[in-house]
């Protein structure tokens, strides 16, 4: 028999073989009356009794080509038979009235575009060479085809806001109101269930239930991955672009950095055919995400699992077939396992390579080190067994460099983050450390946040041109001075924290002494002890209302154990930064001293000091205000200042402590 109704038409020619009533009654005595009558027929639709979501294939009852429930049979109306082979190759065969117009024909008018072979066959071909990307990644791009996003932005909209009306069929046939090639087809197609087809948690963890069926996903709008994976190319091949359900190994929701894989699979997903060549894409994935700590779905599409390129989508997907793999050479399943697995954050947010390429790391010399190369600067940070401590992570232009010194041997988890073009950081690498020496002559301090050390982020912040580039100082004599140059109307901040007990505010910011000369301002710190210190930087527009905003910091090192200074003097709100203080530098003056002043201070008519009497100081040639105080009888020195003639109220600006010993 065939039937043919013009050139585009989809043409099907069968040997039609019908048995008596009594001839199939014989033959259904031979069979098992529990057998599933499908069992034979194998399809594409769904997985069941595999964990996660995943079941063996089996035949959907109920259900036209389409997805449609099938209505009760009236004498008049046609009847669809629809079978598999076990090649996949898909047959629909009608039964209707002689005067009427097969309805099968009807609904391939979408559906003309599908390339059928030579002999009229609908099977998809199987991908072959040219399908093949080389592997390793080239870096050329995420996608396997040339994409403009931006080409999409009206139809993701249109798409994205489409409601189901009835059936299947409707619902493909209105995305396709603004798809104009197959590509725009698939990406209506994708949009819609990566924006309206949530994760069904219980459903994936349910063995026994039956797979979805696409009228069922319509109507909970809730589903598993290879309901996603089954509706996906349903919507396809309804809109006339080849698709087929590809079955595998996940590295997804549960899974352990290192682990291996074997038994039944745990996920599906889907290849179609565009322009001459089979891509890959993941419409679970790409609608969202399952929080591993509440188990519950979160809507947040994700890009990266569109026409995503093999060589990355192999890191988080093992095909039952190497051929779906699309990749020369294919990757074994022990490569699989083994390789690192980088997050599709890593590089949606612009990440290129990692270095180590392993997931599992053994220190050396109680040190682990990695690096990150991404296309644009991006900041980083890092946890290491939940915490941001024992590391120091410096941000580079095309990327970071972070040193992890694990505080006791054993095994450790390590946690890394990208911000990228968000206001939110994202996880893009998990390694596991394992350490069986620790260096205890490293011991970095707790409040050592990151990033350590100047870069392309502090000069964005308005600090340029740092006198010590490197994020280490190391100091013989506990003294160091670190100067830079800050941009107009911006105030910087500096404190000193150690490990040694819990100090105030005040006290971290009294070992730091703050100078500003000709735009750079310059940084005189004393080290109270030998140890290692974070010097944390801050700034803030001064016209802007607000806190100050961490920038970075520099570790500073001394090994010298005699180093015992005391603190700066203690500046007040008056002390403006263009003032410098020469002397005295110290915050504690010695007792029954005469002790020389000298100050470079700007805008002010008088300026003395305040011991048990008052000493004024003159303001030179230079333009520095100078004199002597006697420290007799007092416990405290202040500086104060006039800053206007015509009155008479003076302001404190410095505080020292007089020595009683």
């Amino acid at each position: 028999m065939e039937l043919k109704k013009d050139s585009n038409a989809v043409s099907i020619d069968m040997l039609l073989i019908v048995h008596s009533e009594k001839r199939r009654a014989a033959q259904g005595a031979h069979m098992d009356p529990q057998a599933d009558p499908g069992a034979l027929l194998q399809r594409r639709g769904g997985f069941q009794g595999v964990g996660n979501g995943i079941r063996k294939w089996q035949k959907l009852e109920g259900n036209d080509l389409y997805g449609n429930l099938a209505e009760k049979q009236h004498p008049q109306q046609p009847q669809v038979i629809t079978s598999y082979d076990n090649q996949g190759t898909q047959l629909t065969v009608e039964v209707h009235p002689r005067d009427a117009m097969p309805q099968f024909l009807k609904k391939f008018s979408l559906a003309k575009r599908l390339q059928g072979d030579k002999n009229g066959n609908m099977r998809p071909r199987q991908p072959g060479g040219k399908d093949a990307h080389a592997y390793p990644w080239d870096r050329s791009s995420l996608k396997s085809m040339p994409l403009d996003l931006r080409q999409f932005e009206k139809l993701d909209t249109y798409a994205s806001q489409v409601t189901v009306k009835s059936g299947l069929d409707e619902l493909v046939s209105d995305l396709l109101q603004e798809a104009h090639s197959d590509l725009e087809r698939v990406r209506a197609i994708w949009i819609w269930i990566c924006h309206h087809i949530e994760y069904d948690i219980e459903a994936a963890q349910e063995k026994d239930r039956q797979a979805f069926k696409p009228t069922d996903i319509l109507r909970t709008q809730k589903t598993n991955c290879d309901g996603y994976a089954g509706l996906f190319e349903r919507m396809c091949r309804i809109a006339g672009v080849q698709c087929v359900t590809v079955p595998g190994y996940s590295k997804g929701f549960g899974y352990q950095t290192g682990q291996s894989f074997s038994g039944e699979f745990d996920h599906a997903w889907n290849a179609v055919y565009l322009e001459g060549r089979w891509h890959l894409l993941d419409s679970t994935w790409g609608s969202g995400l399952v929080d591993t700590a509440t188990s519950k779905f979160t809507f947040l599409y994700n890009e990266f699992y569109f026409l995503t390129h093999p060589a990355l989508f192999i890191e988080d997907h093992f095909p039952d077939n190497k051929n779906w793999q699309l990749l020369k050479p294919p990757q074994s399943l022990r490569q699989f396992e083994n390789n690192m697995y980088h997050k599709s954050e890593f590089y949606n947010k612009g990440m290129l390579s990692a270095h180590p390429e392993t997931s599992m790391i053994r220190t050396v010399n109680g040190k682990a080190t990695i690096t990150i190369e991404s296309c644009a600067p991006t900041l980083f940070m890092f946890m290491l067994n939940g915490k941001q401590e024992h590391g120091l992570l410096s941000l580079r232009k095309n990327g970071m460099k972070l040193e992890v010194y694990p505080p006791t041997m054993g095994t450790h988890k390590l946690q890394i983050f990208a911000k990228g073009n968000s206001d939110i950081y994202s996880s893009v690498l998990e390694y596991t450390i394992k350490c069986n020496y620790v260096d205890l002559g490293v011991q970095l301090p707790a409040e050592l946040h990151q990033p350590v050390g100047p870069s392309w982020f502090s000069e964005q912040m308005g600090i340029v041109k740092p006198s010590h580039p490197d994020p280490i100082i190391h100091t013989s004599d506990g003294r160091c001075s670190i100067s830079f140059g800050v941009e107009e109307g911006i105030s910087v901040l500096a404190s000193l924290h150690g490990d040694d007990g819990p100090i105030t505010e005040e006290t971290q910011r009294r070992y730091i002494f703050q100078l500003h000369r000709e735009k750079r301002t310059e940084l005189k710190v004393q080290l109270p002890h030998a140890g290692k210190f974070a010097l944390k930087i801050f700034v803030k527009k001064r016209q802007e209302p607000g806190n100050y905003v961490f920038v970075f910091n520099y570790l500073l090192c001394c090994a010298n154990t005699k180093v015992n200074w005391p603190v700066f003097p203690e500046s007040f709100g008056n002390w403006g930064q263009d003032n410098e203080l020469l002397e005295p530098l110290s915050g504690v003056l010695p007792a029954n001293r005469n002790v020389p002043f000298k100050l470079k201070l700007h805008g002010i008519a008088k300026a003395l000091v305040k011991g048990q009497d008052t000493w004024p100081l003159t303001l030179n040639r230079e333009g520095y205000w100078e004199g002597s105080c006697s420290t007799a009888g007092c416990q405290e020195v202040y500086v104060m200042v006039l800053e206007n003639a015509n009155h008479n109220f003076y302001s404190y600006i410095l505080k020292y402590k007089v020595n009683t010993q």
